[in-house]
């Protein structure tokens, strides 16, 4: 007698697109490791006036007639290849606010809670540093976590980490997440051009518009989303605003969601393309127009949204990401360096912000939403537990650093916000593993079945 093959549960159903996120996450947070490493060895070597020229003073460019456009490759990798980042980030964070762990009070409390809670204590700790002086600027650095490295840090306790605290790990960063989009839109914002906030907010309407009517072409939203990020560059707000308005605004329901008809439309044109593959279509003219149609019909069958990410979330962590820290990562350090005062204030603030105030503000906010009754710990998950992840979330890596490039204008502040990001987000890995390790139950015993005297095929 053969063992059943088990049902697809609902828990299966709702933690697969976690799990796959996960793996994602991981492999990628491999590549952010090797890039910060070789940027690190970049800016300290005997090239390092390169790293300089290359990311500083390189400058790219378009023109048309009178128009002119440029900026440095590193302000192209910050205000444009992060400008996609936060679209990717814009539409996770609409999806789980329609259909995933934020789309309900009751799921979005104990996240929302511990988010809010991972913000505040730790801008409250940088500020007591720096409170009336020009450094105070940084203050929005140690709210940031960096999900590529958490999950990954998290993910080497394998099975014996509940899937409830996973789902509560990535849904705590995704409302991180939007409270870093907040801070940066209202905070680290320049001289504001009214005429060009204006033209990017009527682009941004017109996306609208384009998705109510029913427009489907990804190329026309590419360029009219383009127009967009240009006018916001030109505004004063910052690029990547532009970025997670027009994730917001992808839509998250498919053309087509007649399941009935969409089957129908396809065994009918399946069917046209088996026969054409049979014979009787030399030249493959019907061939070609079955297979378009499939093609076509598939992507009804998918949202915006969900096509849109699962087409961007491999370039992000695996080009994008890579790249930003690369070009940010890279801070020389010697003696001159750990030895000015205002870096080292600004690098024990930055880190005592990440060391204690994610794990604090997490489990503090966590306890009292809890305590109150808007919100309960997930199904086998405890305080220790709960916790340690608050120091795992203390990993503050790509968004610290994107803050970073926005608060600072004086080098030795920069120096030493990145010396405290570095510093303490390998302190929390170490920390916040080691914690976890402690407070998680072993994980149960595999058993051959064929030493448990269940048949077996």
């Amino acid at each position: 007698m053969s063992a059943s093959t088990p049902t697809d549960t609902l828990a299966d159903r709702i933690s697969r697109p976690f799990t796959r996120f996960f793996e994602i996450e991981v492999a990628s947070a491999s590549m952010l490791f090797a890039m910060t490493v070789l940027a690190l060895i970049w800016a300290n070597s005997p090239w390092a006036h390169s790293y300089e020229e290359l990311w500083h003073h390189f400058e790219l460019g378009l023109s048309a007639g009178h128009w002119h456009f440029e900026m440095s490759l590193g302000h192209f990798v910050n205000d444009a290849l992060m400008a996609i980042f936060f679209f990717v980030v814009g539409m996770e964070i609409k999806r789980e606010l329609v259909m995933g762990e934020l789309s309900s009070r009751r799921k979005a409390m104990l996240p929302v809670a511990g988010a809010l809670g991972g913000m505040i204590v730790p801008a409250a700790i940088y500020a007591s540093f720096h409170w009336g002086g020009p450094a105070i600027r940084g203050w929005g650095v140690p709210m940031a976590t960096d999900i590529a490295f958490a999950v990954a840090a998290m993910s080497l306790l394998g099975k014996r980490v509940p899937p409830g605290l996973k789902i509560f790990l990535l849904a705590l960063a995704i409302a991180d997440d939007l409270g870093a989009i907040a801070v940066i839109a209202v905070f680290y914002t320049e001289e504001l051009s009214l005429a060009n906030l204006a033209a990017a907010a009527l682009v941004l309407t017109a996306v609208y518009g384009m998705n109510r009517a029913g427009v489907r072409a990804f190329t026309a939203y590419w360029v009219v989303g383009g127009v967009a990020w240009y006018f916001t560059v030109q505004s004063g707000v910052h690029a990547t605003i532009a970025g997670v308005a027009l994730g917001l605004l992808t839509p998250t329901h498919p053309r087509d969601s007649r399941d009935a008809s969409l089957l129908e439309r396809g065994g009918t044109w399946f069917r046209k393309l088996v026969d054409g593959v049979r014979g009787g279509d030399a030249h493959g003219a019907s061939r070609h127009r079955a297979a378009r149609e499939l093609q076509r019909m598939s992507l009804d069958a998918l949202s915006p949204l969900d096509y849109l990410v699962n087409e961007l979330d491999r370039w992000v962590a695996f080009l994008i990401m890579p790249i930003f820290a690369l070009a940010n990562a890279g801070v020389h350090l010697d003696a001159s360096t750990f030895g000015n005062p205002a870096t080292q204030k600004v690098g024990v603030a930055v880190a005592l912000g990440l060391l204690l105030g994610k794990p604090i503000g997490i489990t503090l906010f966590s306890w009292l939403a809890v305590r109150s009754g808007l919100a309960s710990l997930p199904s086998g998950v405890g305080w220790g537990a709960l916790a340690a992840t608050g120091m795992l979330a203390a990993i503050g890596f790509t968004v610290a650093l994107f803050i970073t490039s926005l608060a600072f204008v004086d080098p030795t502040h920069t120096a030493g916000s990145k010396i405290g990001i570095l510093s303490g987000s390998l302190l929390a890995t170490v920390l916040g593993v080691t914690a976890l390790h402690r407070s998680l139950a072993p994980a149960p015993a595999e058993v051959d079945p064929a030493m448990s005297g269940q048949e077996v095929d």
